[in-house]
């Protein structure tokens, strides 16, 4: 096959796109074409390294593939292609085709537009470190090869999606994480048969053990420094090229009450920090149930003078507790929804005001009362105490208050065991969900709601599989 057949099939392939560039380069001694997207190619280096050593190359000698590969100025990312197929594809990732009557070589020159590393909006920090990940896969290695500057930091990637085809790192330290969930992770990857990824909740859905429950069983962060912690602990991650999240594993649930910046400050504070975050998240499931169930069935419970007030404030409202309280839910909802679609600054106003006047206007009407409104509003701010499980936790609380309104304080005490019993049955890769609490693991309580501070803590957490659980003193082989 001649070079201009070459090129005409690879065209062909690639569908004659309009940044797909063929250009010529002739000299004495021949001719060389070369096949790239434009747009996508870096083209200072394309002339300087490509272009300029192959005219001067035609100009003495004829274009055979040894003679090619030893007149381009970046040797060693060459390859050749024995498909032109295979080729179509790279060209179409950012790859160069260099044709000529002999074969087809490809070397890569690409350049991808990107924003630069700045701190993550699901992740900002107080006193540590403030970068964060990117869209661009290698930027995002590089900042975890700066945390983490060991050989044993393992990179394995691999190439998901039909179409999009994806790269996609696993990532863990050899001799700490262990090799079972490595294999279970690394055959999950692989067996993923989709036409395209785009980001990295796509590889979240397949990666989870039990992708029917209403937690997740992924961690994810967006934080380097978060990243090569977990490392250190034992776990895997998962960077995906396009997206700036960072997806761990295994997971637990106690890693929601935990914060980059947790092991930045003192112990007594971080301890502080999470009995907050866990009743503020407790707070906002149960708060608005309890309160229809007080209502419904045991306002006995209620104390006289708090009583007399919650009469004054609901007495000729039209709707049941459980409806008033489920409209509101709703209400709030909706004005959630609106300020997360609307943009920036829009959705800001609209938040604000439609919370203020609708909520007001409701309550002057008559139609809801003052207390359903506060008692909404308190589980609301609660609710993103843990933002990572916000969605959840919205749910759960509707079906609480249904629950409530039915068989009232009985029937919430049970719903809640059964929640309890159910997250105590789930496993992630061998992790219980609520470890160190369920079952107790002792060394594991000093990371836990109380913190024992980073001195104390000698081990790696002993609630998943891992190999070297020393991490403080002489290193353990086991």
């Amino acid at each position: 096959m001649d070079r201009k057949t070459r090129v005409e099939i690879l065209s062909q392939l690639l569908g004659k796109c309009f940044d797909i560039e063929v250009r010529d380069i002739e000299g004495e001694k021949g001719t060389i074409t070369l096949v790239y997207a434009d747009v996508i190619v870096d083209k200072d280096i394309l002339a300087r390294d490509l272009v300029t050593p192959l005219q001067d190359m035609l100009d003495t000698t004829s274009p055979t593939l040894e003679k090619v590969v030893e007149s381009i100025l970046t040797p060693a990312r060459i390859t050749e292609a024995h498909d032109l197929k295979e080729a179509s594809v790279k060209v179409a990732d950012g790859s160069i085709a260099i044709i000529t009557d002999s074969g087809v070589l490809l070397t890569v020159l690409k350049k991808v537009a990107h924003r630069p590393v700045g701190e993550p909006p699901t992740g900002t920090s107080v006193k540590g470190p403030r970068e964060g990940f990117t869209e661009e896969l290698r930027a995002n290695v590089s900042l975890l090869r700066r945390k983490l500057k060991t050989p044993m930091l393992t990179l394995e990637k691999h190439v998901v999606g039909k179409y999009t085809r994806t790269d996609v790192v696993i990532c863990y330290l050899r001799g700490i994480a262990d090799e079972e969930i490595i294999g279970k992770v690394r055959d999950k990857v692989v067996g993923i048969d989709i036409d395209g990824v785009l980001d990295a909740s796509y590889i979240s859905h397949y990666l989870e053990e039990e992708p029917n429950s209403i937690f997740r069983h992924t961690g994810t962060t967006e934080k380097p420094d978060i990243l090569a912690g977990k490392l250190l602990e034992g776990r895997v991650a998962i960077l995906v090229d396009g997206s700036p999240i960072a997806l761990t594993l295994p997971f637990l649930f106690i890693e929601d009450m935990q914060d980059g910046d947790d092991y930045y400050k003192k112990d007594y504070r971080i301890t502080f920090e999470r009995i907050i975050r866990l009743m503020g998240a407790t707070m906002a499931v149960i708060i608005p149930a309890i309160y229809v169930a007080l209502q419904e069935f045991q306002y006995q419970f209620v104390p006289l003078k708090f009583l007399i007030t919650l009469l004054n404030a609901t007495s000729g409202i039209p709707l049941t507790p459980t409806l008033e309280m489920l409209t509101v839910l709703l209400l709030f909802e909706v004005l959630n929804e609106t300020s997360v679609r609307m943009p920036k600054y829009v959705g800001m106003a609209i938040s604000v005001v439609g919370a203020i006047v609708l909520g007001d206007t409701a309550v002057n009407a008559g139609l809801l009362g003052s207390p359903a409104v506060l008692v909404t509003a308190i589980s609301g701010i609660g609710l993103y105490c843990v933002p990572d499980d916000a969605g959840t936790f919205s749910l759960l609380r509707l079906v609480y208050v249904c629950i409530a309104g039915v068989t009232g304080i009985f029937g919430l005490v049970l719903g809640v065991m059964v929640l309890l019993a159910y997250l105590a049955k789930s496993n992630s890769y061998g992790a219980p969900y609520l470890a160190p609490y369920a079952p107790i693991v002792r060394e594991d309580l000093k990371d836990g709601v109380f913190f024992a501070g980073l001195d104390k803590m000698k081990f790696r957490p002993k609630s998943f599989p891992h190999h070297n659980r020393v991490r403080i003193g002489e290193e353990n082989d086991e």
